[in-house]
């Protein structure tokens, strides 16, 4: 069997070095890995010519800090990977319905997203049994919040079997990325999941430097570093406010959502928008940290850090709120290896899983952030590790903010990206691992973008938390993935 081609975190290699394997020689390489200690990290379609579809799988070996890739060519149908690899479910539906192939002895054939302007109908599984009941969530939800259903199959109170259906505002942003214009790509991607701008604006930008050869100014990494830290900051504290809110503690719900408001202000102090965009562009970051807006953001970082305290450490006091966290929603660390669950969900199931740390990149590379984990996998450790992390990020963004290195904050220079290139980019979002693949044709244009949201890894982990909970602790769960509807969707 041909070896998968190794990369790096943002290394590229000529798209033609990817192994191409017989279909079933595919599947055994990929099991092989999985099996082995290696998730998936991507795994997709793009046409071949004719009938045929080209395979993709990206394969993270984060004790490694490197990545696989294999590929193989199918028509119409290919031997299922989910039923001896579960994490490969999500993504087998997905080329299900984008091509039209049928893999033969999947379980759990549902559609990821529905077409724009179809019909948004499909079947759900049914517990049948004396007593059973069906209770229906959504799709439309009150509020601003983007739709998803959520079918609960219930014994009393107690959930036997959730099932989690999304997809039904897609709006086509892969192949928008290749179809497009080209100064479009930077707002589609910053738009792609709303709270998330920053964290995706860097996968994107570092493919294209990648794929163009340019080189990131030091200061500009630095100045990244800050901006995804605060991006964590402000989610993780809404988070953690949000949390509170659900089991009625309102002194933490009031205070973190104001707190969380002060960290996208500093974001803002940074660059005019408080999500970060118009930040982050290939070659390094739009605007630049004077030394007045520095100290200034230091002095007010160092206020939001005081508060963050006193009002998160509240939770931890409150035995009424410990007795809500404690216990709900858990998820083994079996469970979670299995499902190839990311970012906080998996680290609160005590799996060190952090791109930062596997795949460093950027700043990253010279400056680490102690990984924060825990090992129960319930409400409490997702609450848990955002806790720690917030700990962590703020003298990180201190450090950096007090020793940003000289220079410009962006290469003078564009660069065209090299033809027949291909590169896969990851980076630590708040909510976990992002996965950017792009690949260039023979003119040096995009030929292929995948985009692989934290969340589109972690939907079924919030499934498998509500098995045998009451369904009273849904929100509660639900809040404490805090997963994105539209980086799902796409």
């Amino acid at each position: 069997m041909t070896s998968p081609l190794t990369l790096h975190n943002g290394e590229t290699c000529a798209a033609g070095e990817v192994p191409l394997l017989a279909a079933a020689e595919f599947r055994e390489e990929v099991l092989q890995a999985v099996e082995g200690g290696r998730r998936i990290a991507a795994l997709f379609g793009r046409p071949a010519g004719g009938d045929r579809v080209r395979l993709a799988a990206v394969l993270a070996n984060g004790a490694e800090g490197t990545l696989a890739l294999t590929s193989a060519d199918v028509e119409k149908s290919f031997h299922s990977l989910t039923p001896d690899c579960p994490q490969a479910h999500l993504f087998e539906r997905e080329i299900a319905e984008q091509f039209g192939l049928v893999p033969e002895g999947h379980p759990w054939m549902k559609p990821v997203r529905f077409p724009r302007g179809g019909a948004a109908v499909t079947d759900f599984f049914r517990v049948r049994g004396e007593e059973v009941h069906e209770v229906a969530v959504g799709p439309v939800h009150a509020g601003v919040i983007e739709p998803g259903h959520f079918r609960f199959q219930c014994h009393g109170e107690e959930v036997f079997h959730l099932e989690i259906s999304l997809g039904y505002q897609h709006r086509g942003v892969e192949r928008a990325m290749i179809e497009g214009r080209e100064a479009r790509r930077i707002h589609l991607i910053e738009t792609l999941a709303g709270d998330t701008s920053i964290g995706h604006a860097m996968a994107y930008a570092r493919a294209m430097e990648a794929l163009s050869g340019a080189r990131v100014p030091a200061r500009a990494q630095a100045l990244r570093g800050i901006a995804l830290e605060l991006e964590r900051l402000a989610n993780h504290t809404g988070d953690l406010a949000a949390l509170a809110n659900d089991v009625g503690y309102l002194p933490t719900a009031s205070y973190g959502g104001r707190i969380r408001g002060d960290f996208l202000n500093l974001t803002a102090l940074l660059c005019g928008s408080r999500f970060g965009r118009g930040l982050v562009r290939p070659g390094g970051v739009r605007f630049d940290l004077d030394p007045t807006r520095a100290a200034e953001l230091v002095e007010r970082l160092d206020a939001a850090t005081r508060d963050v305290g006193e009002a998160v450490n509240l939770l931890w006091e409150t035995p009424s709120v410990m007795a809500r966290f404690e216990e709900t929603g858990s998820i083994s660390r079996e469970v979670c290896e299995q499902l190839g669950l990311v970012g906080p969900a998996a680290r609160a199931c005590g799996v060190g899983r952090d791109v930062r740390h596997e795949f460093p990149y950027g700043i990253y590379r010279f400056f680490q952030i102690p990984m924060s984990t825990w090992e129960t996998g319930d409400v409490f450790a997702r609450a848990h590790v955002r806790w720690l992390e917030i700990q962590r990020s703020i003298p990180f963004i201190r450090e950096q903010v007090k020793a940003l290195p000289e220079g410009p904050a962006r290469a003078d220079a564009a660069h065209p990206l090299e033809a027949g290139r291909l590169c896969v980019s990851l980076v630590e979002g708040w909510r976990g691992e992002i996965c950017h693949v792009a690949m260039t044709d023979a003119a040096g244009r995009l030929a292929a973008y995948k985009i692989v949201d934290p969340s589109f890894h972690n939907w079924t982990g919030l499934a498998m938390a509500l098995r045998g909970q009451q369904i009273s602790d849904f929100p509660l769960c639900n809040k404490s993935f805090n997963l994105s509807y539209c980086g799902h969707d796409l």
